[in-house]
């Protein structure tokens, strides 16, 4: 009897090393997704083209990650010349395939901005001045346009959040180095930081964030999203090396094909 525990035992342990050793399989959505993608990026699943630039360039989304899974969306460059974090999302997508995830992300929000090295869009708006939250007639460099929505940038954020409707937003910027507390759930904000090796801050604008994508967000949402702010000048190892996985590690997801040892990087 005591040698035939021995061998069971044995036997399960045998399976349990297998079993935690065994590639990740995909879902049967997530799997037909990829294979219509093609194999030069394994990571995408989906692409969307959320809205077109005031210069007519796409805005587009990029869906990564596994279909069922806690919906997040990370969106960069707003501002067209806070362009280094763009480089955590590219990386995202170019990279291995997504687990534990339903991911979207949008690299280039601001492309006209980023074509010509400026914080605002083509018509001089502050994308992040521009929401129908708390909107107010700034000028200067937070210029906030004619009227709340007026840019079609911010139309096809709307229209696009209003479609996925995620769970989580992480909006990157820069130079500020630090992640906004002042949001809807503050835990989260401090998960975030400990994850990404930054501090926690409040960014309260002086007083109230006029117009910001993250309020409107939050405001009309179950959902939450906040702003994640880098230094003015992140260093590329960090953006696509140590970053990426730092991410996807706020929700437990992982990166490639084996379910051990993929937490992050």
């Amino acid at each position: 009897m005591g040698a035939m525990s021995r061998r069971l035992g044995t036997s399960l342990a045998i399976l349990a090393l297998l079993a935690a050793a065994a590639p990740v399989v995909p879902t049967a959505a997530t799997a037909a997704a990829q294979a219509r993608q093609g194999p030069d990026r394994p990571a995408v699943i989906g692409k969307r083209v959320i809205g077109e630039s005031v210069r007519g360039r796409d805005i587009v989304a990029w869906h990564l990650g596994e279909v069922g899974k806690p919906r997040v969306l990370l969106v960069a460059t707003m501002h067209g010349n806070e362009g280094a974090p763009r480089q955590i999302l590219q990386t995202l997508r170019d990279g291995q395939t997504i687990h534990g995830i339903d991911l979207w992300v949008l690299p280039t929000y601001n492309p006209d901005g980023l074509a010509a090295g400026t914080r605002k869009n083509a018509h001089g708006v502050d994308l992040n001045r521009n929401f129908p939250y708390h909107w107010a007639d700034l000028d200067g460099s937070y210029e906030s346009g004619p009227k709340a929505g007026s840019e079609p940038e911010t139309r096809a954020m709307m229209r696009f959040l209003r479609k996925i409707r995620p769970a989580w937003i992480v909006s990157f910027h820069q130079p500020l180095h630090g992640v906004d507390t002042d949001t809807k759930r503050p835990a989260f904000s401090r998960r975030v930081a400990r994850h990404l090796h930054l501090p926690t801050k409040s960014f309260t604008c002086g007083g109230v964030c006029h117009g910001t994508m993250t309020g409107w967000f939050n405001d009309r949402f179950k959902g939450t999203a906040l702003t994640v702010e880098y230094g003015a000048h992140p260093g590329p190892r960090q953006m696509r090396r140590r970053a990426p996985g730092q991410v996807l590690s706020i929700w437990g997801a992982f990166r490639g094909t084996w379910a051990v040892g993929q937490a992050g990087d």
